[in-house]
């Protein structure tokens, strides 16, 4: 059995949590709809949380929630919605129905982070998740030009406006990325932001 926390991550843009999600030791498995993350908890009960979005196509959250809840195998598991509407009668309805947490979308991840510690906690599940040791990063381990690379897309810019602003080709960033991820031993875009940011690499 895994000893990291086993999160069911249940949205139909899920490439932001799935990608961060590990890098602070939780174990992810996603799913674009409720139907899917039914089937998959029918066939898997080793889950000790459900991170649960609301707006999704063929099964909403709250369909999602009730099933959920009503499932002998899977009414206790915690669960947190994702919500992108703040609309407190919803979320007293929704408590209401069964869900540990609200998080309102956009949010912050430390917020998040607290939240599914919170939740695991209450439920006896919270296994604490593997320490991800921060690197010391020596200021020169990226040259300058991979420095504004990982400095845009702190930022948010894509391969192309990087490629443009910096007058190269596109293909020309993707291999600047991935002597990135190389150096900073990270596996994609999101790990590498985040270890910039915890690391002060970019300013």
């Amino acid at each position: 059995m895994s000893e990291l926390t086993r999160v069911l991550l249940v949205d139909d843009n899920s490439k932001y949590l799935k990608d961060a999600l590990p890098f602070y030791g939780y174990e992810v498995t996603t799913a674009c709809d409720g139907i899917q993350a039914l089937k998959i908890l029918s066939k898997n009960n080793e889950f000790d949380i459900v991170l649960l979005d609301v707006m999704m196509p063929n099964m909403d959250g709250w369909e999602t929630l009730k099933s959920i809840r009503a499932s002998e195998k899977t009414k206790n598991l915690p669960v947190i919605m994702l919500t992108a509407v703040n609309d407190e009668q919803k979320m007293i309805s929704g408590l209401k129905i069964g869900a540990d947490d609200y998080i309102v979308k956009p949010f912050i991840l430390p917020n998040l982070l607290a939240r599914m510690e919170a939740v695991l906690r209450r439920s006896q599940r919270f296994v604490k998740p593997a320490e991800t040791a921060v690197p010391a990063l020596s200021a020169d381990i990226l040259t300058s030009r991979e420095k504004e690379v990982l400095q845009m897309i702190t930022k948010g810019a894509s391969n192309k406006q990087i490629a443009d602003k910096m007058f190269v080709k596109e293909v020309t960033i993707k291999t600047h990325l991935n002597s990135i991820y190389k150096k900073l031993k990270v596996a994609n875009r999101t790990q590498a932001v985040l270890l910039a940011v915890q690391t002060d690499l970019v300013k």
